[in-house]
């Protein structure tokens, strides 16, 4: 895969897990281009992290399923945030580390990373939006509403895309630079979660 197909290959691979993992939660991503495979293991921790909350949102789900859930929800947002580090890191050394006096190029306030998480969630919303739509079980007006919503999630969808290209041609082209940011998540580190190291024990 080239940098110039990136945008379109990231929306096709997520969709295309979306649907899968629906289908199939054991579905794995067996191409041999390295960088969507990242992708699409991003993509597969935000897919487990939105169906680990509905868990939560479930009617009379106990206090104990919750507790459970949370700390789930906490381990797959951590590796969420790293896969987003990781798809960065990747294209820094394997694409980008040759450009010259790239410091002094304009940056985006969010990395290529970044959107493709962006992206990553917008396919579960579409996909989940399109639910909506084909339920026999729910009046005309639901239909239309989600409908309505699904065509501007699209339009969203398709904008992201478009702005991840322009960025990754752009970076490309030497127009700008691709500014690594880290997430830096300190909930589950005990060194800077303030009531993970001041705990003491009984």
């Amino acid at each position: 895969m080239t940098l110039t197909t990136f945008s379109s290959n990231v929306l096709e691979t997520q969709d295309e897990f979306t649907t899968q993992w629906h289908l199939d939660s054991d579905a794995q991503y067996i191409g041999g281009d390295p960088l969507l495979k990242l992708v699409a293991k991003q993509h597969q921790f935000n897919f487990d992290l939105w169906h680990e909350e509905d868990k939560a949102r479930e009617p009379n789900v106990s206090d104990a399923t919750i507790a459970t859930v949370k700390r789930n929800i906490d381990g797959l947002n951590q590796n969420r945030n790293d896969m987003i580090t990781k798809i960065d890191e990747y294209l820094e050394d394997q694409h980008f580390s040759g450009n010259e006096n790239s410091e002094n190029l304009p940056w985006n306030s969010e990395t290529i990373g970044s959107i493709v998480d962006r992206l990553s969630i917008a396919s579960l919303k579409t996909f989940h939006m399109r639910e909506q739509t084909e339920r026999d079980d729910a009046d005309e007006a639901h239909i239309a509403n989600c409908a309505q919503k699904l065509e501007r999630l699209l339009e969203q969808q398709n904008d992201l895309c478009i702005a991840l290209r322009q960025l990754v041609d752009d970076v490309v082209a030497g127009k700008k630079q691709n500014k690594l940011y880290r997430q830096f998540k300190m909930y589950n580190d005990p060194a800077l979660n303030s009531k993970i190291y001041n705990k003491t024990s009984d």
